[in-house]
């Protein structure tokens, strides 16, 4: 039997990330994050759903989302959901609510909100933050070259590319896809 738990979304942080550190020295960070939902009803009438969903996130994401993220700003999460359940201290009941435990997250809007254009990859709990190096940029080196092509020799000057197009191609109607 096939299972699947994948969340991702794009919010607005609700309240200032909360860090605290297990036991075992390992750093969590719990925030909310509040993602809109507008519709039109049957009516005709605008209306706008708020949703308010708990995240958390583990290890050296924990460390970052604290440090560049306060209530307001925009994120985009992604990770699975998890039942978290106790008993209620003042009721006696059982309670329950599910949660988002981040694998992944990246920064949305612009650097003066506060960071953005970053992210990172990351493992869930336990991982640890991968921060990626940039891009590596590839030199020109000219034009590809197809197999058996060599480069001229030098002080030669390579020969001019055949022009896919040119006054000297004819085309039939017939030849022309649409």
């Amino acid at each position: 039997m096939a299972n699947f738990n994948k969340v991702i979304l794009l919010g607005n942080l609700t309240r200032d990330p909360e860090l605290r550190y297990l036991p075992s020295q390992m750093a969590v960070v719990d925030f909310g994050i509040a993602v809109n939902h507008k519709f039109r009803t049957a009516q005709g009438e605008d209306r706008e759903e708020v949703m308010f969903i708990d995240c958390s996130a583990f290890g050296k994401q924990a460390e970052v989302i604290k440090q560049y993220c306060q209530k307001g700003k925009q994120l985009m999460v992604e990770g699975r959901l998890k039942l978290d359940s106790w008993d209620d201290k003042q009721t006696g009941q059982k309670r329950s609510k599910h949660k988002v435990t981040i694998e992944n997250f990246q920064f949305v809007g612009s650097r003066e909100g506060g960071g953005g254009g970053g992210g990172n990859k990351g493992g869930g709990q336990g991982r640890s933050y991968d921060e990626q190096s940039p891009p590596q940029r590839q030199q020109n080196r000219g034009p590809a070259r197809g197999p058996g092509q060599q480069r001229p020799p030098a002080g030669q000057a390579a020969a001019a590319p055949e022009q896919p197009f040119g006054d000297e191609q004819n085309f039939k109607e017939d030849d022309i896809p649409f």
